[in-house]
């Protein structure tokens, strides 16, 4: 990612306010008579075709202004993001709310609903559990043409098999190089650490192989690990600008990532807080952004908190909220089960 001058900075946050706001590509006209830039329209118009050039702003079309791509995003969350301090109502109306719940889903589904209705976004709760159970070992054994055996054993005496679909051609060099890695990455790590981690580059060498393996194994921590999913807030998203133009694709696109594992894998085990259109793995998110944030019980991850939205969602409000929220929910989980 290119480092920008303080006048590209600063058009780059300019562009994103507004298109958060507004959710229309903005010209640099329109920049110019709204901001004091300190240049004329010319220049601005040039340092946007600059940061277009760059990557951080896309055009849809010739005629049309500028908005934020992924990696613009990315550098206003990285680098251009003021946190702001939450205001006190929204502070006691989370805080009230995670001190009410009796009964751990209705606490979540209190938490998020109130998260829901401050942010105007979809918000997602998930539990874990079997935290604790770590990996004692992993083996992968070659058992006749094209298949191969994975045996994973638990810190607790469990053992999961599952069959592996093996490339033509594979060697007992291949198995070895990924038994290496395997070992390597895996061992003694607990199963929520393995679900977080990424296929190690020790196994590219037997790319299918690596691959079929990494996808069992991150098969066998989400069976193990699975709790709950509580969401509140479907509704905001269809009334976001984007989406209202296909209501029936998003519609889709909710069931899909809800009923199958893409939304519960994407808040258990993607390592950053923020996650930015295509910067997911699952490629039925590239039109969302994620904001997640753990929650405990004592010092045992309990689960995550998470805000999804629009790729121009407003991150300056809702990273705060979402940070805020979970230090509610864990300070309330650790006082009733810690």
């Amino acid at each position: 990612m290119s480092e920008l001058d303080a006048r590209k900075r600063s058009i780059l946050h300019a562009v994103i306010v507004e298109y958060v706001s507004n959710a229309e590509p903005i010209s640099s006209d329109a920049l110019v008579q709204k901001y004091e830039l300190g240049v004329k329209s010319a220049t601005v118009r040039n340092e946007l075709a600059d940061l277009s050039e760059l990557g951080y702003l896309e055009q849809p079309h010739t005629s049309a202004g500028r908005r934020p791509s992924d990696m613009g995003y990315r550098f206003y969350v990285d680098q251009l993001l003021n946190h702001r301090e939450l205001d006190p109502t929204s502070k006691q109306r989370l805080y009230d709310v995670a001190n009410e719940g009796e009964a751990l889903q209705n606490l979540l589904r209190d938490t998020v609903k109130a998260l829901s209705r401050l942010t105007h976004l979809l918000s997602v709760a998930t539990t874990v559990r079997d935290t604790s159970l770590s990996v004692r070992n992993a083996i992968l054994s070659a058992v006749g043409p094209g298949q191969a055996l994975l045996v994973v054993i638990l810190s607790n005496g469990h053992v999961e098999n599952r069959m592996i679909e093996c490339p033509p051609g594979m060697t007992i060099e291949d198995v070895g190089r990924v038994n290496e890695a395997l070992a390597a990455s895996v061992k003694n790590k607990t199963l929520r650490q393995v679900g977080k981690l990424k296929s190690p580059t020790e196994m590219e060498s037997g790319v299918r192989l690596a691959s079929n393996v990494w996808a069992a194994l991150r098969a066998i921590v989400r069976e193990l690990t699975r709790g709950t999913m509580v969401t509140e807030g479907e509704e905001f998203m269809f009334a976001q600008p984007e989406f209202q133009r296909d209501v029936r694709a998003l519609s889709d696109l909710l069931s899909e990532i809800q009923e199958s594992d893409v939304l519960y894998d994407t808040l258990s085990n993607e390592p950053e807080t923020v996650t930015i259109g295509r910067e997911h793995r699952h490629e039925r998110l590239h039109q969302l952004s994620v904001v997640r944030k753990a929650f405990f019980v004592g010092g045992n991850e309990a689960g995550v908190i998470a805000l999804i939205g629009p790729t121009r969602m407003p991150y300056e409000s809702g990273i705060p909220l979402v940070n805020f929220t979970a230090g509610a929910l864990s300070e309330s989980l650790t006082r009733f089960f810690g």
